[in-house]
């Protein structure tokens, strides 16, 4: 299989929506990683699962045929945002079509493939006690890029 760090620029290419389901869900965040919040729209993976995943603030998206990951499309990204969002992710994650339920096309989006905890990872948790020190965060390590 190719590497994650070259489907990226398939995507760009190709105009593929990247399904978000973590911290890149916040406008803030994209914000500050990419300088704009492009179009999203609210979308569902059936068979996936958002992990809380150990010692780490962002989730991991797994399979669980139980689970069904919600989240959202983003939509129009530039061949350079597909790849700043690329290098921000963790050489953990690959990246991977999958179909989504709000859609006939798939939706590429980071799959986690390492170790994960037993919980779901929730977004409002994450917005109250983590989202103002994460930006900060994005933005130096953006700044750095």
């Amino acid at each position: 299989m190719e590497p994650s760090t070259r489907r990226w620029e398939q995507c760009a290419a190709q105009g593929y929506s990247l399904f978000v389901y973590g911290t890149l869900q916040f406008p803030e965040v994209l914000e500050v990683l990419i300088g704009r919040v492009p179009q999203r729209r609210a979308a569902t993976a059936s068979g996936w699962r958002v992990a809380a995943l150990p010692g780490l603030r962002y989730p991991g998206l797994v399979p669980e045929s139980s689970a069904l990951a919600r989240g959202l499309t983003l939509d129009g990204l530039t061949a350079e945002e597909w790849e700043i969002l690329d290098a921000f992710e963790d050489d953990q994650y690959d990246l991977r079509p999958i179909p989504l339920a709000s859609s006939a096309d798939p939706a590429w989006t980071y799959i986690w493939t390492a170790p994960v905890a037993q919980d779901d990872w929730h977004p409002d948790h994450f917005a109250i006690d983590h989202l103002p020190h994460f930006v900060t965060q994005c933005a130096e390590w953006r700044r750095g890029l």
